[in-house]
């Protein structure tokens, strides 16, 4: 039998890269009694660095999904990388969670990574937790985070678990809520005990801020504690589900994972205060773009989302699937409603890192995976009847768009097809990664959140596919543009026996506002080109345009006008006329002060204040322009941009360099802007376009 969605809960877990999260999943599942040993990071064993990209990297590359059970509920617990190259896995990570835990070093603080991380569970309204790690080693100071934590994070965190000392002289944690200490227990499962006197005021400090956290959650509760200064457990307990499934507070936990400690609290926390699915809201998207909340209920028939597309080399296809509405069980009809495909369900799994358990069903709230679904991808709306609006889906995952892009061919070209296939299913893994070809530039472009996502694709292409692969920075696609009037006229003419061909064409030729592209106008009279070779005067003024002048790069924000013409009773035709159209707007065009246009890119950049000066510099070195900079929290400053693409090729290696790995930014695509001068010059030069001033076909 399934779970009932009231004995669910969701968790995703995230931090800053390299805070501890995978050894704390690891020793999480270990007392949890899901694996019987823990691995370290460096043996490459873990639960959820199974990949062999992530073994060979000894670093967390995909959100892994592990569920156990604790008091009666199903827990589902994702672990999610850490680099911000891999920020698309904790997106989808909180998109299917409740709640969210943030991994929080004990020497080092809070990290610009857990304060973005932040700010998109607060753009979610989603309930967080945070736990100390590493408070066993040294320098490991859990005061001082909880005061970087107020200053970073604008809260005072509540605290569920304390430490027994830290660095060489930690023993253990006491959980505030239950009175109970745990001693480290080294090898095994942490151990049970007394709490300690020495610690005692130290608990009795933080149980009153749990108790003022649970008086949060409820008015009458609230009247009681100013009233009488407490509550009972029972009424502490009540008050702190309720307050934190409102984001009221954030609980705090300490922990050495390493020797096993701090973990029990957290399962506890798990299963007994943290929220599940009852009450909680998906969104649908309708046809004509408005959005509705959609209950997740065990009521009606079956809807899910996919959150996660995965291949295993073993399993096959992997769909990872939210269910929303009612319950799904194997081998059962379903409807695709992003694709419009019918398709039976196979089977059902539950899961621990790579390890599928197979269930015979999975009900309302629960994350479990589909196998083998032929139609099945990341964002796609699944049904199993009428439960849903017609045409409505699921919300997708807000994923940011990518900043880093490099072009792509096989060495050998017989391996062209086998590499396509290869980068399509990269991206359907990931969807924070594209691929796509670029019909302008002739190139098979790939983009992602920087070199080390696509590093790790390409490796482990070549690895399994056996291809040789090249790379190269992706071309730019300039633009042509004129800044005057001009006319112009072009006879074709040819005599070649039989018919010939003849067409005269006389343009005007203007520039339009920037972003309005084209116009053609017919302002022939008394008949001197028939109408219908005017067809033909178009389709040549579109080939010289998509062809242009200067370097071969298409024209853009032109209104060209056919003024004059002339025609022949036997030799005309359509062909001449398409000719003598291409002709005349190239010599108008040469003639109306042409210009390159480059595309112009707005940036958001993340950084550090103490690197600001840095990266403001070296924006400016990149003809970059400063818009705006906004301190916004955590010593975090946003700076506000827009740069050149030419000149943001390469920004993602750059920016990581300058900020010693911590800086993160966003790119989109803002306007063209014309260049002139010795960039102009430069790019002319590399052109690898060259234009063609023959009037043959």
């Amino acid at each position: 039998m399934g779970y009932s969605i009231g004995n669910v809960r969701n968790v995703a877990l995230a931090g800053h890269g390299g805070t501890g999260k995978t050894t704390l999943f690891e020793r999480l599942l270990f007392a949890a009694g899901v694996i019987q040993k823990p691995f370290e990071v460096e043996s490459g064993k873990t639960v959820s660095d199974w990949s062999p990209e992530e073994a060979e990297r000894k670093s967390s590359v995909h959100a892994a999904l592990a569920s156990f059970e604790r008091a009666g509920k199903k827990v589902n617990v994702f672990d999610t990388p850490g680099a911000s190259d891999f920020t698309g896995e904790a997106i989808l990570s909180f998109r299917s969670s409740e709640s969210a835990l943030l991994a929080v070093d004990a020497k080092n603080g809070v990290q610009i990574e857990t304060i973005k991380l932040m700010r998109n569970l607060d753009e979610r309204k989603k309930p967080r937790a945070v736990v100390v790690t590493r408070l066993d080693e040294e320098r490991a100071d859990f005061g001082r985070v909880i005061e970087d934590i107020k200053e970073k994070f604008k809260v005072d965190p509540a605290p569920f678990a304390i430490p027994m000392g830290a660095g060489p002289d930690y023993k253990g944690v006491i959980d505030v809520l239950n009175g109970k200490a745990y001693f480290a227990g080294g090898d095994e499962v942490e151990k049970e005990g007394a709490v300690p006197g020495e610690y005692q005021a130290a608990v009795d400090a933080a149980r009153e801020k749990l108790i003022e956290a649970a008086a949060e959650g409820d008015n009458e509760m609230l009247e009681k504690y100013l009233s009488e200064g407490t509550l009972t457990p029972e009424e502490m307990r009540t008050g702190l589900i309720e307050a934190y499934a409102h984001n009221q507070f954030v609980p705090i936990f300490a922990s050495a994972a390493v020797k096993n400690s701090g973990l029990i609290p957290l399962l506890d926390f798990f299963a007994g205060i943290a929220p599940g699915p009852v009450g909680a809201q998906d969104v649908l998207v309708l046809p004509d773009g408005s959005q509705k909340e959609a209950a997740v209920t065990e009521e009606g028939a079956f809807s899910a989302f996919v959150v996660k597309t995965s291949y295993d080399q073993f399993s096959g296809k992997l769909s990872f699937v939210k269910v929303i509405t009612g319950k799904l069980v194997p081998e059962s009809e379903m409807f695709n409603v992003t694709e419009n495909k019918k398709e039976r369900a196979g089977k059902l799994y539950t899961a621990v890192g790579k390890k599928l358990s197979e269930i015979r069903e999975l009900g309302a709230g629960d994350i479990g995976i589909i196998a083998k679904s032929p139609s099945l991808e990341t964002n796609d709306t699944v049904s199993g009847g009428a439960a849903l609006p017609e045409g409505a889906l699921f919300l997708p995952l807000r994923l940011p768009e990518p900043v880093h892009s490099v072009a792509v061919n096989a060495v050998q070209k017989k391996d062209e097809d086998k590499l396509g296939e290869a980068l399509l299913r990269a991206a359907e893994e990931d969807r924070t990664f594209r691929y796509n070809f670029d019909a302008e530039t002739k190139e098979t472009v790939i983009s992602g959140m920087g070199e080390l996502q696509i590093n790790i694709i390409l490796d482990k292409i070549k690895q399994n596919q056996k291809i040789e692969i090249e790379t190269r920075i992706p071309k730019v696609a300039y633009r042509e543009t004129i800044t005057k009037k001009a006319s112009a006229e072009h006879t074709h003419k040819k005599q070649t026996g039989g018919h010939g061909q003849y067409g005269k064409v006389v343009l005007d030729i203007a520039p339009l506002p920037h972003g309005e592209h084209y116009k053609f106008n017919n302002a022939i009279f008394g008949g001197a080109v028939s109408k219908g070779y005017i067809p033909g005067v178009e389709k040549g003024v579109a080939e010289a345009m998509a062809r242009g002048t200067m370097a071969g790069y298409p024209v853009v924000d032109v209104e060209v006008t056919i003024v004059d013409g002339k025609e022949h009773p036997v030799d005309s035709s359509e062909l001449a006329f398409k000719l003598a159209g291409r002709g005349a707007f190239r010599k108008a065009m040469a003639a109306a002060a042409p210009t390159l246009l480059e595309p112009i890119m707005n940036l958001i950049v993340f950084v550090e204040e103490k690197y600001l000066g840095d990266v403001m510099s070296g924006l400016s070195s990149k003809r970059g322009k400063i818009i705006g900079q906004d301190a916004i929290g955590g010593g975090i400053v946003e700076i506000k941009a827009q740069a050149p693409a030419a000149e943001l090729l390469r920004y993602s290696i750059d920016l990581r360099s300058i900020t010693s790995g911590t800086g993160s930014f966003s790119v989109e695509f803002s306007h063209y802007s014309p260049i002139s001068g010795r960039i102009a010059e430069d790019v002319i030069k590399a052109s690898p376009y060259i234009t063609q001033d023959s009037d043959d076909e």
